[in-house]
C-alpha cells in the first residue's frame, strides 16, 4: 500500500506538442576506408573528402553548413588472442551536412555516396523555429496539466488552488520519442506521430494546493 507521508496538495504531470514540417535537413556522413599501409589510408581517404567537398559545393552547400573532423587513422584487426589477425588501417573522416533544399536531399546523398562517403549514419529532420515551437509546447503542457488537476479536484470534491510547485520535465525522461509511435509518459497524449512531421514536446509537472469546496 502506497502511503503518501507528506499530504501537500496535488500533483500532476501534463505533456504537450506541437507538429511542424521539417524545414532541413542535417545529414551525417563518413568516409571510412581500409587500406594495407597508413600511407595509402591516408591518400585514399583524402582524396575522397576532396570530392566530397566538391559535390557539397556543387549541391551548394555553404562550407558554414557542413562540420567535419580531421582523418583519424587505427589499425584494424580481426579475431581475438592467437587468431586476431592484422587487416590494415582504417582511415576515418566524418561531416555533419545541413540543407534546407529538402527536395534534392536523396539526389545529395546518392551524390555525396559516389564521391566517396561510403557510410551513412543519420538522416535527421529538423525545423528553423524550435525555441517557439517548444514554447507553444510548454504552454499546451500546462494547459493539460491544468485539466487533469481540476478533473481530479472535482472528483475528490476540493477547488484548486493557486500552483506551488512548477517543473520542467525532459521528456525523453518520461518515455516521449521523437520517432516512436507512442508516448509512454503521459496516457493521455495521442501517442502516433504524423509521417512528414517533426515534432516538438514539453512535459510539466505542476504542483497545487487544494482548497475545501
Amino acid at each position: 500500500m502506497t502511503e503518501i507521508k507528506e499530504p501537500w496538495g496535488l500533483s500532476v504531470l501534463g505533456a504537450g506538442h506541437v507538429s511542424a514540417e521539417p524545414r532541413l535537413a542535417q545529414a551525417k556522413l563518413a568516409v571510412d576506408l581500409l587500406a594495407p599501409t597508413p600511407k595509402e589510408a591516408f591518400e585514399q581517404a583524402g582524396a575522397a573528402v576532396v570530392r566530397l567537398r566538391t559535390v557539397l559545393r556543387e549541391h551548394g552547400i555553404p562550407d558554414s553548413d557542413i562540420s567535419g573532423s580531421r582523418l583519424a587513422l587505427q589499425s584494424e584487426f580481426k579475431g581475438y588472442g592467437a587468431d586476431r589477425t592484422f587487416l590494415g588501417y582504417r582511415c576515418v573522416a566524418t561531416y555533419t551536412v545541413q540543407t534546407e533544399v529538402l527536395d534534392r536531399l536523396e539526389l545529395l546523398i546518392e551524390d555525396a555516396v559516389r564521391a566517396g562517403a561510403n557510410r551513412v549514419d543519420e538522416v535527421h529532420f529538423d525545423v528553423l523555429d524550435k525555441p517557439v515551437l517548444r514554447d507553444e509546447a510548454r504552454r499546451r503542457a500546462v494547459g493539460a496539466a491544468r485539466r487533469k488537476a481540476e478533473v481530479y479536484a472535482d472528483a475528490c470534491g476540493v477547488r484548486l488552488g493557486p500552483v506551488v510547485h512548477v517543473q520542467d520535465v525532459d521528456p525523453e525522461s518520461v518515455g516521449l520519442r521523437s520517432h516512436g509511435s507512442r508516448i509512454g509518459g503521459d496516457p493521455e497524449s495521442d501517442g502516433v506521430f504524423a509521417p512528414g512531421t517533426v515534432r516538438v514536446e514539453a512535459v510539466v509537472l505542476l504542483g497545487f494546493s487544494l482548497l475545501p469546496d
